[in-house]
């Protein structure tokens, strides 16, 4: 064969093959592009919120110094049940009981001070009504001068009088607060509860908590008969969080257990964390504390244990459904007459419409529809669609990248998938 003859069939076997590959390209194209299909259909629906938090008694008393001294006896350790009225902790009290004695005498003086004074204003008043006796019957016996002096003498003795009473009122209250303190260095349980935390130890120094409750914090006591996950929810869920929702509340202690209970408390005021309190900035996420009661709590629970709590806040039995995937939205095109001029300002501004790609015949077509409530892979339907309607459900790529009026095949795996189960 030529050299001439051996280029024509080279170049003829190129343009066959160019040709082949372009008749594939458009077989494929007509063929449309693969997506998953899906029918409407009905389902139950339950619409949740998640958040996450730490598990807390519903009441616990924090113990703390209201006076300095060093603790000498500490009667009770963490973890242990206390009742009311139980001996917890001693602080030294020998400075305090001298104090009592102290007061104890002072007040004691000034007590017979007062009788003294006392004393001295019923002389004085003797004297001045003896005086003044005299005045009246001899005028020339007693000069004014000495009755004015007699007067002025029991003033003062008055005078004293009231200072020393007022002296006693002292005194008694020096000593009421020294008995005050020297009460305070016996610390008695105020509730009823578990030991839950007792971060001092014999010997240490316990100073009132006068800037920092955590300064002075002795120890804690909590009631565990009743528990509560106090979890964080962010803003934009917190309003579809009401009293009485029910919860799953998963603790991290417990992996294989879920517990049941209720929204008991929904804060109106939002959480913020020592950053924003300390700046005032409220740049980070907002969130709210709810709190949730726990039916039947474990035994041996303790707090600060870590959770997250599963609310419900809406239910929807048999309700028209579409998975979330395949919810889009695509922007609406303004829309001009002549008797109706296109507001620029409008037309110019985006405005986007929620729907799904309904599939018929191979072709999706974008369909504007109305969801209500989302459960954990589905939207409830209000409006737009009907029940059986095949619809594109994914991929999510797929699904943003699709345009109205496209064509469509269902993709090769969820083809095989379906034909399985209808063998089966």
């Amino acid at each position: 064969m030529s050299t001439r003859n051996k280029v024509l069939l080279g170049a003829g076997a190129a343009v066959l093959i160019v040709g082949l590959v372009v008749i594939s390209a458009g077989a494929r194209r007509d063929r449309g592009q693969e997506v998953r299909f899906e029918k409407v259909g009905r389902r139950d629906l339950v619409a949740a919120v998640t958040a996450s938090g730490k598990i807390q008694p519903k009441k616990k008393v924090d113990i703390s110094a209201d006076i300095t001294g060093r603790i000498t006896k500490i009667a009770v350790r963490e973890g242990e049940l206390v009742t009311k009225g139980e001996f917890l902790l001693q602080i030294d009290p020998t400075v305090y009981q001298a104090n009592l004695q102290q007061a104890a005498a002072n007040m004691a003086s000034s007590q017979a001070a007062a009788v003294q004074a006392k004393a001295n204003r019923d002389q004085a008043d003797r004297a001045l009504q003896r005086t003044k006796e005299l005045r009246t019957q001899s005028p020339n016996l007693v000069s004014q001068e000495q009755l004015e002096q007699a007067q002025t003498a029991f003033d003062v003795a008055e005078a004293n009088l009231t200072a020393a009473t007022h002296q006693v009122d002292q005194a008694r209250a020096a000593a009421q607060s020294a008995r005050d303190n020297l009460r305070k260095t016996t610390l008695i349980a105020p509730m009823a509860g578990r030991v839950t935390r007792l971060p001092v130890e014999e010997g240490e120094v316990a100073v009132p908590s006068t800037f920092s409750k955590d300064i002075g914090l002795l120890m804690t006591i909590s009631d565990l008969s009743v528990i509560q996950a106090k979890v964080k929810v962010d803003e934009t869920d917190v309003v579809r969080v009401h009293l009485g929702d029910s919860v799953e509340v998963s603790i991290d202690a417990f992996p294989d257990t879920t517990f049941t209970g209720q929204v008991t408390k929904v804060s109106n005021s939002s959480v913020l964390d020592a950053t924003q309190t300390a700046t005032g900035s409220n740049e980070r996420a907002v969130d709210y504390q709810v709190e949730v009661t726990l039916n039947k709590p474990p035994a041996d629970i303790r707090p600060d244990l870590s959770a997250t709590a599963r609310i419900v806040t809406d239910t929807r039995k048999q309700a028209l459904s579409i998975p979330i995937i395949a919810l889009t939205v695509r922007e609406n095109k303004p829309v001009s007459t002549e008797n109706r001029p296109v507001d620029t300002a409008t037309a110019r501004k985006k405005k986007e419409t929620e729907g799904v790609f309904v599939v018929k015949d191979g072709v999706a077509t974008f369909r504007p529809a109305k969801v209500g409530i989302a459960g954990d892979e589905y939207f409830e339907v209000l409006d737009g669609l009907q029940q059986g309607e095949s619809i594109v459900a994914g991929p999510y790529q797929a699904i943003r990248d699709l345009k109205d009026g496209a064509h469509v095949r269902p993709m090769k795996q969820a083809a095989d998938t379906t034909k399985k189960k209808a063998a089966t």
